[in-house]
This record gives C-alpha cells, structure tokens and sequence, in this order.
C-alpha cells in the first residue's frame, strides 16, 4: 500500500461556456500539478463539483487522469462519498476495477441526515469494506452538518487498520486535531494512519503538530509553494499566501480558485449551477492580490 502523504491537488474541473468539460484545459491543468512536484491528486472530490457531474462524465474524468498521470510517480485519491450507505457501497462495486488504478478513495461523512457517531462508525465500516482499495475520511462539517469525532476516527482505523487509512480534516477545528494527532501518536499509529489538513490555511500548523499533509485548493494553481508549505513547514510561505487563500473562499470554492486560473489562461472561468463565478468586486480582489504575489 502507497503512504498517502505530502501534497495532493483537490482538482478542479474545467468547463467550456456551454457547459462541457473542458478537455485541453484539465490536460494544461495536469501537466502544471504533474510538473509542479505533487504527491498525488484528489479526482472527483468538492473542488471538481463532482455532484454536479454525471455517472458517465465522471467515468470519463477518472479515465482521463489515470491516462495522463501513466508512468509518472503522482499518487492517485477518487472522491467517492454520499448520505446513503447502500447507494455508496453499490458505487464501489460497480466502480471495483476502475478503483484498482488508484491509491485510495475520498470519502466524505453522510451529510443532511445527521447521523449519529454510531451512524458513521457503521456507514465507513460497510464503506472500507466494500472498497477494493484503502479509505480516507473526509471531515466536513461546515458542509456535511455532522462532524467525526477523533474517537470515532480512532475506533475506525482499530476495527481497519488495513483498510481505513487517513483523514482529510477540515473542521478547522485544531484543538479537535491536535487531540486526534496525540491519540494516534499514543496507540502507535502514526505510521498507519496520515493526517491530512483539509484547510490550506491550517496546512503550517497542522505539519508542525505532527500532520502528514494537505489536500490543497491552492495547488491547483501554485503547486510548488504550496509543495513548500506541507514539505518544507515553510511557514514565510504560508503566510505570504494567506489573504490569497482567505480569497479563494470568500465566495466559496471553487469559484475562487477558477478566478486564479482564469487569470493565469489555464480555463474559462465557467461553473454549474447552483454554483457561480466569483462577484466582479471579488475577482478584482483577487486580480490585485495575484499581482501583489
């Protein structure tokens, strides 16, 4: 089993005006992660308005990345998450052979139903089983409305230390965190079991407290200083590029980040609704922020 650690782009998905996916754009976009030194590569997740996705045009994107990534050393994560456990674990069947190509799945804790601690306990449990490759959770609550408590995680990754492997935490929660990082340090799992920021703006703090990672939005964009926050601690970096970051979420991602690669002529900046491009008032915040970087 490949360690998932380091940097990984949580990617974005290009659209044409008229609402396809952009195929040259998200080849460009590759390239710059590939070139730019990134540990792996989150298909399919939040930043990739995945749910706005179909069953076949995500077929087509997880095709795509694992044709354009062949012979290259960059890990590779496929969000596959939901709030109907039956719905999801049926997903991984249906999805086993594609999932071989990959190092893990992405997924996120069931949201709008609430389920108790005891839900998700038992919804990852069918999850990691019915997956042919290792799990991450994904802790959400700003999006998921339930958030996964660090004794959860712990009694998860006991009951499947082989198949439950990390989290990509964004509670934004650090005494939660930190809490999670000593208990996993204490039981002698830091070796199985990576931490994975899920915030860009905790990937510093997050590293220095004995984290393995980010799953970044910023990447996308600036692959090699962000590779110089998660790998280097480099905290100089992390705050030079913190009002960048607060931006890109000003307005909610991924509009933000489509914003930044808009200007840098990487996509056109199109987005499916319900989701839409950044305010002028915002985009011209952003414009001026990238040229101050």
């Amino acid at each position: 089993m490949k360690p998932i650690k380091g940097l990984g782009t949580a990617l974005i998905t290009p659209f044409t005006a008229t609402g396809e996916i952009d195929w040259p754009a998200f080849d460009r976009l590759l390239r710059l992660q590939i070139d730019g030194g990134v540990d792996f590569l989150v298909v399919l997740g939040t930043t990739a308005e995945a749910v706005t996705l179909t069953e076949d045009e995500k077929r087509q994107v997880s095709r795509f990345v694992v044709e354009r990534t062949k012979g290259t050393e960059t890990g590779l994560v496929l969000g596959i998450g939901g709030n109907c456990t039956a719905a999801v674990t049926e997903t991984l069947r249906q999805w086993h052979d594609e999932l071989l190509h990959y190092d893990a799945i992405l997924s996120v804790c069931p949201f709008y139903n609430k389920p108790s601690q005891e839900g998700l306990y038992r919804h990852f449990i069918a999850v990691a089983e019915a997956s042919p490759v290792p799990v991450i959770l994904y802790n959400v609550p700003g999006r998921t409305g339930v958030n996964l408590l660090s004794e959860t995680v712990m009694r998860l990754h006991q009951a499947c230390p082989q198949r439950i492997v990390g989290i990509k935490e964004a509670s934004g929660n650090m005494t939660q965190i930190l809490h999670l990082l000593e208990e996993r340090d204490r039981q002698g799992f830091s070796d199985t079991l990576s931490m994975l920021s899920g915030d860009d703006g905790l990937a510093c703090s997050i590293m220095q407290a004995g984290g393995d990672g980010l799953i970044s939005v910023l990447s996308n964009a600036w692959p090699e200083i962000t590779g110089e926050i998660v790998h280097d601690c480099n905290s100089g970096q992390q705050e030079r590029m913190q009002k960048m970051i607060s931006l890109l979420f000003k307005e909610g991602s991924p509009a933000g980040i489509k914003t930044v690669l808009t200007q840098m002529r990487l996509i056109d900046n199109n987005l499916r609704l319900p989701l839409v491009p950044n305010s002028e008032a915002v985009q011209e915040e952003i414009c001026a922020e990238m040229a101050r970087l």
